[in-house]
């Protein structure tokens, strides 16, 4: 079976994409890349977010699953959709984390981001709204923002390690 997620060396991962106007938003396309985009990332047991890029569609979205919101919770919420999404504020304080990719499968590294991250964005109705984020969300922003821009959490790695059970060390992908 191929694989949905469009991989590293395809053009589309190194397009800076295109913004969605907001009169298309609630269009059929746009309706359903967005649900191509949540059904891919529920199938992904270690994903936690996914870029329209990585489907194949050079647009300004993300999705970020329910389950990277939840602190100490037991409770999921539901996947958060950002259209448009700009980072409009990044704190001075930086972590290093590993991180995956979904269109770079079996490999992880060591990403130095910010540790918090604020996003600005349009929900799938088209409103506004601002989401914070720290810690792993804050990193989620920042990979996923990068994805919009054409570039790849491998660019920004250190200690990048080749690994095909990567996963079972509880790490993330995108």
């Amino acid at each position: 079976m191929k694989d949905p997620i469009i991989q590293e060396g395809a053009q589309v991962l190194r397009l800076k994409a295109k913004p969605v106007l907001k009169k298309d938003i609630e269009s059929l396309k746009v309706r359903s890349l967005i649900a191509k985009m949540k059904k891919v990332l529920a199938k992904e047991e270690f994903g936690v977010a996914i870029a329209a890029p990585q489907v194949g569609e050079s647009l300004r979205i993300f999705v970020v699953a329910g389950r990277a919101f939840r602190e100490d919770s037991e409770v999921t919420m539901p996947d958060k959709v950002f259209i448009n999404p700009e980072l409009i504020r990044l704190s001075r304080k930086k972590k290093e984390m590993t991180e995956g990719c979904l269109s770079v499968r079996n490999k992880y590294g060591s990403v130095l981001r910010h540790e918090k991250a604020s996003v600005k964005a349009l929900d799938e109705q088209g409103r506004a709204f601002t989401y914070h984020g720290s810690e792993l969300l804050g990193h989620i922003f920042q990979h996923e923002y990068d994805h919009l821009e054409g570039i790849l959490y491998i660019d920004k790695a250190v200690r990048l390690q080749d690994d095909e059970n990567w996963q079972k060390l509880g790490e993330t992908e995108d």
